[in-house]
């Protein structure tokens, strides 16, 4: 049939099957002949529409196409002659589809709509089996490669949905789409450089493509993947698609795409990855940011992967989040097994070993791609090196990379080569440093500049060695008669990236101290670099590090940095050691273990040389097991020993409980601590007095201060000598959502605080109730929050009560409930409502009422009854009525009760 040329509907041949779809190419480069001769299926139903099939295969770009559904003559047009249908028909750039004229019927619009959905799902898992099956663990070893299910090993993975502040580990990587998600529409997961990201996408590709069972996958219509690194300048996501998922001569447009893409009927997920190096992330307008913000798809579940300094700012309060923890010792010996020395016991021991003897390395190959690295290189080299810092670990890998390709060198010359480039290769530390030091960074050139820039030699050494990687790319809105495709270069990984750029920055802050090298430079996306430069040249690292803490919040990572000298802390100058713990040094639950060992070698290191520590802040890490045998432990399985010159410490974490007996272990802590003057604790509040005769006694003679400081700043201070707990300021307890605040986790944990310090005897000054509209039970024992499942108990040291619920309309029920709960929580004096609407007169609670007068409780509020003005109002507790305030002072004034120092 030629093209332009109409058949009539009677004459098309209609299959029921596609013929098969062949490929060629490897992940890198995509190219898909796709015959088929089921397209007039989509118009099964339609007897009278008209279908327009060319063999042109002209190589008009997808990008200057329009839509092919197109307005079509009716069969009876005679300026057309119908010719006979060939069995199969080429899907040509110009293809014609469906005159959607004649689709008058919705069952007609609806077969439509499944047979393009049907056909977008099969050309999708053609490119993700394509990329799946061509997984190359190792970038030197190109005469290898593996389907992604091979190489795959789970890593450690922990979520937090919205409105929820605490981390959950899941059982595995199918978890995140179902139990982590909960009722988040948009999910990001993070992880650390080299933590299996990119690989985390293409498995859950692969289960798609291969309707994995025990996979909610399976139950997905569409799944695109995208991985934004690629992306620049792109406008809609409909755009990305077509350019970078589908064959070339698909029939499917943009317009195509985006009708799915909005049909809520089917059931799609979108999942971004490489967002941290997503080129218009910055730019106003985005298409990425438009879903994030829910502007567009707003029904369409969202995945997002970036690093933790990348994550983006404009997403829902509800978005999930997932982290990626690594590599445990269990997921480092199954990658091994599996994949690098195959049954091989011995080999595998003597890999095991390596890790097991060397704790440094063992943290540093807690990022799966350090682990899979190291165990091919050393498996391969036979070559087990000490490794004492991440210096250390890149510089071993970089020789295993050059080693290989010295391997596969056809002549002398060509090794010549390699190992002159091995050495001289500031050309490309140029390069990688602007790609980092610019306010938007660059991490992908075309082939012909970069080679023009690095010079032919240095160019194709890398390219030999692994460290830089060709990919073929379609060319975006190319003219005809271009090439539709050209070849573009990346870094490996980033971090190889940071590796050359630090080499740049090395010479720049010894060479040209006139500006600030670093300016645009961020130490949380970049930490890798500062490091790198810290361990390559001693006389820089002093520089980098005076850097470093000119920038917010980078002590810590000058911190890491000065351990970067071989991995020996004895070569750091007692002076830096004296500058970095001046200040509090901290250890939290998001740091790597090797960031966390870093901490603790600087600390052991100035307790040694006598050097005051100002104060320790562990947050959130401390183990459930606190302390043990004179350490305090780690979640991470480290351990913090006493130190001789430690002045301060102070612990914290949300749901932190410490027990009596933790407490008292950890008071044997602050014993051993012999310049330890103040230990504070941020945790629920402990339900009973200490034992004195369990507290050691030099803590009394030293007078050390021990405080509790409750989530709400209640703050209360250990009585050494009679192991009570002593109210040591005054405070308000607050139960709501307030701004900054989750509100689910914050207010659990408030009210088990608020429970154990009632039955502790401790006073609560105050609680307000807002935005939950509390009701009582039937007997008042207890107050539901509405829209959660939390309750508040009766509190026998609760002062005053607080009732938001701005414009709230309560009942008499309502109010009754509220007054019999106050009455029993003994110690209130106030009961306060704010802004509701009540009934004129409380009916029906004579009791609760008289109880409240005889312990002559306040009832007010700033509130509006059915026959009054919002104004402050007291309820009259013998009849019930709400009267306005005759002096008129309706003043929102705090009167504390209970300020006195008390001991408990």
């Amino acid at each position: 049939m030629e093209g332009g040329e109409l058949e009539d509907q009677s004459n098309v041949q209609i299959e029921e099957q596609a013929q098969p779809i062949q490929i060629t190419g490897d992940h890198n480069s995509i190219y898909i002949n796709c015959r088929i001769s089921n397209v007039a299926s989509i118009t099964q139903q339609a007897s009278n529409t008209s279908i327009q099939l060319a063999t042109n295969t002209s190589t008009t770009p997808r990008a200057t196409q329009g839509s092919r559904l197109r307005e079509l003559p009716s069969p009876q047009d005679q300026n057309s002659p119908a010719r006979e249908q060939p069995a199969t028909e080429t899907f040509g750039n110009d293809v014609t589809r469906v005159d959607q004229a004649h689709l008058a019927s919705p069952i007609e619009k609806r077969q439509k709509t499944v047979d393009v959905a049907d056909l977008l799902a099969r050309q999708l898992k053609e490119t993700y089996r394509i990329r799946c099956n061509n997984v190359q663990p190792i970038p030197y070893i190109r005469d290898k490669s593996f389907s992604v299910d091979q190489v795959f090993t789970d890593v450690g993975i922990q979520y937090k949905s919205g409105g929820n502040d605490s981390w959950t580990t899941l059982s595995g990587y199918r978890d995140i789409l179902t139990e982590a998600k909960g009722d988040s529409r948009i999910q990001i997961i993070e992880g650390e450089p080299g933590y299996g990201k990119s690989t985390l996408a293409l498995q859950l590709a692969n289960d798609w493509c291969n309707n994995v069972l025990n996979s909610t996958l399976g139950q997905t219509d569409l799944l695109v993947v995208l991985n934004l690194r690629e992306i620049k300048g792109t406008k809609s996501i409909a755009e990305a698609i077509v350019n970078l998922l589908l064959p070339e001569g698909s029939p499917i447009t943009e317009t195509d795409v985006e009708l799915l893409l909005q049909n809520e009927d089917l059931n799609t997920i979108i999942l971004f990855d490489s967002f941290d190096e997503y080129a218009d992330q910055h730019s106003k307008g985005n298409f990425v940011a438009k879903i994030l913000e829910e502007k567009i798809l707003r029904h369409t579940h969202v995945v997002l992967i970036t690093r933790p300094s990348c994550e983006p700012t404009i997403c829902t309060p509800n978005t999930g989040k997932i982290k990626l923890t690594g590599f445990d010792e269990i997921a480092r010996e199954k990658y091994v097994r599996k994949v690098v020395t195959k049954g091989d016991e011995q080999a595998t021991q003597r890999l095991l070993q390596a890790f097991k003897s060397n704790p440094i390395l063992r943290d540093i190959c807690q990022a799966p791609l350090f682990t899979v690295i190291y165990a091919h290189a050393a498996h391969e080299e036979q070559v087990f090196e000490e490794i004492g810092s991440v210096t250390e670990f890149f510089r071993y890998i970089l020789k295993c990379f050059h080693s290989h390709a010295l391997k596969k060198c056809d002549s002398e010359r060509e090794r010549e080569d390699l190992k002159h480039y091995a050495v001289h290769h500031g050309k490309l530390d140029k390069v990688a440093y602007e790609s980092l030091a610019g306010e938007n960074q660059q991490l992908i050139w075309k082939r012909n500049d970069l080679a023009k820039r690095l010079g032919n030699g240095l160019y194709q050494a890398c390219v030999d060695t692994g460290i830089l990687i060709e990919e073929n790319v379609l060319n975006h809105n190319f003219a005809l008669g271009d090439e539709p495709y050209s070849i573009q270069v990346r870094f490996y990984h980033k971090l190889l990236c940071e590796w050359f750029a630090s080499h740049r920055l090395v010479k720049l802050v010894k060479y040209h101290w006139f500006h600030d090298p670093t300016r645009n430079m961020d130490p949380y996306d970049l930490q890798c670099l500062f490091r790198f430069a810290c361990g390559l040249d001693p006389n820089a690292a002093s520089k980098v590090t005076k850097l470093l803490k000119r920038k917010k919040d980078g002590d810590r990572f000058a911190l890491l940095c000065a351990l970067e000298q071989h991995g020996n802390s004895n070569t750091i100058g007692l002076d830096e050691v004296r500058d970095l713990v001046s200040t509090s040094v901290g250890i939290c639950s998001w740091d790597s273990r090797l960031h966390q060992r870093t901490t603790v070698q600087l600390l052991e290191l100035a307790s040694r040389n006598e050097i005051p520590i100002s104060c320790l802040h562990l947050t959130g890490c401390v183990s459930e097991a606190v302390t043990a045998g004179g350490y305090i432990l780690l979640n991470s399985g480290l351990r913090v020993p006493p130190s001789s010159t430690l002045e301060t410490i102070a612990i914290t974490g949300k749901n932190l409980d410490i027990p009596e007996g933790k407490l008292i272990r950890l008071l044997t802590y602050a014993e051993e601590c012999e310049k330890l003057k103040k230990m504070t604790l941020q945790c629920l509040l402990p339900l009973t007095a200490v034992p004195a005769e369990q507290i050691p006694p030099s803590l009394k003679t030293r007078n050390i201060e021990v405080l509790l400081l409750s989530l709400d700043e209640l703050v209360y201070h250990l009585n050494l000598i009679q192991g009570k707990w002593v109210k040591h300021c005054s405070g308000t307890a607050q139960i709501g959502p307030l701004v900054g605040m989750n509100r689910g986790t914050e207010d659990e944990w408030r009210i088990r605080e608020l429970t154990r310090a009632s039955a502790a005897g401790i006073p609560i000054s105050e609680v307000w109730i807002d935005g939950y509209s509390p009701v009582a039970n039937q007997s008042g024992s207890s107050l539901a929050l509405s829209r959660s499942q939390l309750s508040l108990p009766i509190l026998s040291t609760l002062q005053w009560l607080d009732i938001g619920d701005r414009d709230r309309r309560m009942n008499n029920t309502e109010v009754v409930g509220i007054l019999s709960y106050t009455a029993q929580c003994t110690a209130v004096k106030e009961l306060e409502f704010g802004r509701q609407i009540l009934p004129d007169r409380v009916q029906e609670a004579e009791s609760t009422l008289s109880t409240l007068r005889s312990r002559n409780v306040s009832v007010k509020g700033y509130i509006q009854t059915e026959s009054s003005e919002l104004a402050w109002h007291y309820l009259d507790l013998c009849s019930g009525v709400w009267e306005t305030e005759d002096d008129g002072s309706g003043s929102d004034e705090r009167s504390w009760i209970g300020e006195d120092v008390e001991d408990v």
